[in-house]
């Protein structure tokens, strides 16, 4: 009973708990900023460029080749499927990551902001010892 009990304390924990909350937070939060990009950003961006899709953007390298039959049916040459450098979905994706940044970023400094400030301690002035050799010295000159 006692790995369980420590298993249960170390999992109810207050910092493990807002974690696991985060992660699914962020995963939703996520979520809805793909749907933004690729649903009301992309098209309003392919709207202004001329009608382009962004999703649909790619370097091909190698086409795609269809499967050649000859006349019984047999496949004499199989497909070969297209090669291609998608940087359209790359940028997408680039941008989603920009704005969930953004908005984490701003999302911490308010939090930071909303923290109170820890108090500062006072300079340390110098000790009684230091302060009577002082009035010494100049008693002196």
């Amino acid at each position: 009973m006692g790995f369980l009990s420590e298993f249960k304390e170390f999992a109810m924990k207050g910092n493990l708990v807002d974690m696991a909350i985060a992660f699914v937070m962020g995963g939703a939060f996520g979520k809805v900023v793909t749907a933004f990009v690729e649903k009301m950003f992309a098209p309003v961006v392919g709207l202004l460029m001329g009608g382009i899709d962004l999703n649909d953007k790619k370097v091909v390298i190698v086409d795609a080749v269809a499967e050649v039959k000859d006349a019984s049916g047999t496949v004499t040459s199989p497909a070969v499927a297209e090669v291609a450098i998608q940087w359209g979905a790359f940028l997408t994706a680039l941008i989603d990551f920009i704005i969930v940044a953004f908005v984490m970023f701003l999302i911490i400094k308010a939090i930071n902001k909303m923290k109170k400030p820890e108090p500062v301690a006072p300079p340390a002035g110098p000790t009684q010892e230091e302060l009577l050799t002082q009035i010494r010295d100049l008693l002196k000159k």
